[in-house]
C-alpha cells in the first residue's frame, strides 16, 4: 500500500479534484485513491473523514495533510522535483504561477453555469451573463502562454506543468458545452484531451454509476 493517498470526488463531475490527480499522475510516483461520490447524503460526512473543509481534494501522505488543489500541486512541485510541474525558466514560472493563481479564484460564471460534466452533451448551454467573458479572458491565456512560453510542446508551457492541470476541467467544459475558441486554442485542447492521463479519467468518468442533480441537465 502506498503511504500517498489521493482522495477526490467522481471524476464526472469534480474538476478540482482532477487538477490535483493529473499533477499527482506526472510525478510517477504509486499513490493510492479514494473516491468519494458527489451530492448524496453520505458524502460531506464521508469527505470529513479526510479533509478538514469537508471538499475535495485532499492529500494525505505519511507526515502530512493537505486540502487544497493548489496547496498540493505545490507540495508536489517541491517533493518531486524531477517531475518539473512548474517551468524552469523564471519568467516562465512566474507566468505559469500567475495563470494558476487566475484560474484557482477567478472565473465564477463559468463555474456556476457549466460546471464539469464529462458524460454530458449541452451545446449552446450556460451562455449567461459574466460566461462570455470568461471564456474570452480563458482563451486569451491559452493563446498568451501558448506564443510566449509554448515552444518544444503543445501545451501552455510546451510540457505538462501545473498550469495544464488547472485548465484542463475547463477544456472539458468547452468540449461539453460546445464552446468553439480560435484556431491556437482549438489546438491547446486537443493535446490536452489527447493526454493519456487525461483520457484515463474520462473513460473512468463515463463508467461511473453515479448522478447528480445539480449538475446534469
Amino acid at each position: 500500500m502506498s503511504q500517498t493517498t489521493l482522495i477526490i470526488g467522481n471524476r464526472n463531475y469534480s474538476s478540482w479534484s482532477l487538477r490535483a490527480w493529473l499533477a499527482l499522475e506526472a510525478t510517477g510516483q504509486d499513490f493510492d485513491e479514494v473516491v468519494i461520490p458527489l451530492n448524496q447524503p453520505e458524502t460531506t460526512t464521508e469527505i470529513l473523514r479526510w479533509s478538514p473543509t469537508g471538499r475535495v481534494p485532499a492529500l494525505h501522505t505519511d507526515k502530512i495533510v493537505l486540502w487544497d488543489s493548489l496547496a498540493i500541486c505545490e507540495h508536489l512541485a517541491e517533493t518531486y522535483p524531477d517531475a518539473n510541474l512548474w517551468p524552469a525558466d523564471p519568467v516562465a514560472r512566474a507566468a505559469a504561477r500567475s495563470v494558476v493563481a487566475e484560474m484557482h479564484s477567478g472565473f465564477a460564471a463559468l463555474r456556476k453555469h457549466m460546471p464539469m460534466n464529462l458524460r454530458a452533451s449541452y451545446p449552446g448551454v450556460g451562455r449567461e451573463p459574466g460566461v462570455d467573458e470568461d471564456i474570452a479572458r480563458i482563451t486569451a491565456i491559452w493563446d498568451e502562454c501558448r506564443t510566449n512560453h509554448g515552444t518544444g510542446g503543445d501545451l501552455l508551457f510546451g510540457r505538462f506543468t501545473i498550469a495544464d492541470a488547472f485548465y484542463a476541467p475547463v477544456v472539458s467544459r468547452f468540449i461539453t458545452y460546445s464552446v468553439s475558441p480560435g484556431a491556437s486554442a482549438g489546438n491547446y485542447m486537443d493535446a490536452v484531451w489527447a493526454m493519456p492521463a487525461m483520457r484515463d479519467w474520462a473513460e473512468k468518468a463515463r463508467a461511473e454509476p453515479w448522478s447528480a442533480e445539480r449538475y446534469d441537465r
